[in-house]
């Protein structure tokens, strides 16, 4: 960082005329240098203007930022001292105003610095005001930077990115591939690869962002998860991923034992070493595969999915069946094709909840019928009420069941609906009548306009006779 580099009684007077030339860099603080001397940051681009009155004697000098000293001088303006400048070894001091900068705002300031005059409306509209951050990779949307002139700039325009972000990796996201396991499109801008460690709510996440999703929108379901008593309890998790749910059930929730089914490859990775950063691999079963693959002997006709299944990656078939008190069903936009396979690994003596996903469209309710809202219920013989209010996302000691979200009809019907499916695959698997009953229907975030990622917590068990 070029600055002028005076003594202390000439400091205000030379930061007026500084600040009076628009050559004041405000981004740092006067700081003091050696030999007793304060230093006033300027502006690079504006060197060639400098012409300062001989009663303020003054040298350039720069102020590294951590790197080796340029192996050419700056130029100098009239009336500074000395013929070539001098390179220190100590950090600039941001300003209070830069300090206080939100990134935004400091990213935009940076590039239109790098750009100079052929800064334009069209690239501003290009810069992000969002991302997402992973330790020190920012995973920058998929909108962003897209503009031709963009890519003249090369690399110096991702360490720019970079620095102005406080981060030093950068990747950019695509579109997720339809390839059934939602796999993310994502290019590495800086850095050598796009391994990342995440903590939510006290558990460790480690994953590659090239090559598997993250999504910070499902934390509330996470924390609810992590708060229902599991203690003892066998869980079978049908779509593990890298462990969202897998592991808020073993280290929160307190379940005895999961098994994990994954048919991603590089899921299937992370997902190990994240049993293993957080010390419950010895709990956990991985299933490689596609765990919707069941055998003929196992599906009776009304258990066959309605749609049919992409190949799976692997020759695999679940062998898993009277296991479980639990199963978490986290496929959206629909886990329809896992509820036979849900309902077989189910504990045929006991039963136990199903955790059912799936987005859930439904159109606004006549202004005449937005009054009567009602509470869900957990243990209420017919499950969540009635609401035509907006879903009430809860947090806090607020998530605790008994007070539930508000529900709107059209997620009452596919609960419903849901319910009598299953109790159906259900009586036909096992020969005998069964019972299910909605704990809960919790809305756990907007998915698109009139669509909600819903998940129904049903409980099903053998009729008494």
């Amino acid at each position: 960082i070029p600055a002028l580099a005076t003594e202390p009684r000439f400091a205000q007077r030379l930061r007026e005329y500084l600040e009076e030339e628009q050559l004041l860099d405000g981004r740092y603080r006067l700081q003091e240098v050696p030999g007793g001397r304060v230093a006033l940051p300027v502006l690079e681009e504006k060197l060639d203007r400098l012409r300062l009155p001989q009663e303020m004697p003054c040298g350039l000098i720069r102020i590294q930022v951590g790197r080796d000293p340029p192996s050419s001088a700056l130029p100098w303006g009239v009336g500074v001292s000395a013929p070539r400048a001098t390179s220190l070894p100590q950090d600039p001091v941001p300003s209070r105003a830069a300090r206080w900068r939100k990134p935004a705002q400091k990213l935009q300031d940076e590039l239109r610095r790098l750009l100079g005059e052929s800064w334009s409306e069209e690239l501003e509209r290009d810069v992000p005001h969002a991302w997402q951050r992973h330790g020190d990779l920012v995973l920058l949307g998929e909108d962003s930077f897209r503009a031709a002139q963009w890519e003249k700039l090369g690399p110096v325009l991702w360490e720019t990115v970079a620095s102005a972000l406080g981060a030093q990796r950068l990747a950019r996201r695509g579109r997720v591939l339809p390839d059934g396991m939602r796999s993310p499109s994502v290019t590495l801008l800086l850095g050598q690869d796009g391994w990342v460690e995440h903590v939510d709510n006290g558990i460790r996440y480690t994953f590659d962002v090239t090559k598997c999703m993250f999504s910070p929108g499902n934390i509330t379901e996470k924390l609810r998860v992590a708060s229902l008593p599991c203690s003892g309890e066998v869980l079978v998790d049908l779509y593990a991923g890298i462990g969202y749910f897998t592991l808020p059930y073993l280290v929160h929730a307190a379940a005895a034992f999961a098994h994990a089914c994954e048919w991603n490859g590089h899921a299937v990775e992370a997902l190990r070493r994240n049993l293993a950063l957080n010390g419950v691999q010895d709990r956990c079963r991985v299933h490689h595969g596609d765990s919707r693959q069941v055998s003929s002997a196992d599906q009776p006709r009304s258990l066959r999915p309605h749609t049919a299944s992409p190949s799976p990656p692997l020759s695999f078939q679940l062998e898993l069946r009277d296991v479980a008190d639990r199963v978490n069903l986290g496929l959206i936009p629909s886990s329809e094709e896992g509820w036979p396979v849900a309902c077989r690994v189910l504990k045929k003596s006991t039963g136990g909840v199903l955790h059912i996903h799936h987005n859930v469209e439904t159109l606004p309710a006549p202004a005449s019928t937005q009054t009567s809202v009602l509470q869900a219920e957990r243990g209420s013989p017919g499950g969540a009420s009635l609401s035509d209010g907006e879903a009430r996302h809860t947090t806090g000691d607020s998530r605790k069941e008994a007070q539930g979200a508000r529900i709107r009809p059209g997620w009452q019907r596919w609960a419903e609906a849901t319910a009598a499916r299953i109790r159906g695959l259900l009586s036909e698997l096992h020969g005998q009548p069964w019972r299910t009953s909605i704990q809960h229907i919790e809305a756990v975030k907007s998915y698109a306009p009139h669509v909600h990622h819903l998940v129904l917590d049903l409980e099903c068990r053998p009729a008494l006779p």
